[in-house]
């Protein structure tokens, strides 16, 4: 069984855990989509929306209810990916543990 490191040392990995974490957050940009395309939403490691497109077909003031939807699916497409790829990068952030432990251990 490998020798873990004292406790001084396992919050220095904690902290150079959150630091990298937070870099790759600010450091990611997705887009979500719905509608074919219609409407595009960008949104950061931090789901925080930073654009959003609507193509003028999609606007139709007859219906609002429909341009309303295909937002709030772009919105969530984005927020999903987002979910993805920072679980993805924890995963690899996670990978220096002592022991090779899974992030969702700790």
């Amino acid at each position: 069984m490998p020798k873990l490191p004292n406790m001084s040392q396992m919050m220095g990995m904690a902290q150079n855990m959150a630091k990298r974490m937070e870099e790759e957050m600010d450091a990611l940009v997705v887009e979500g989509h719905s509608g074919g395309g219609m409407v595009t939403v960008s949104m950061d490691g931090h789901k925080h929306v930073k654009s959003l497109r609507i193509a003028p077909e999609a606007v139709d003031p007859s219906d609002v209810e429909m341009l309303q939807d295909l937002v709030l699916a772009a919105i969530n497409d984005a927020r999903a990916q987002v979910e993805v790829k920072l679980k993805d990068s924890m995963g690899g952030i996670a990978g220096g543990l002592p022991g090779g432990f899974p992030f969702g251990a700790m």
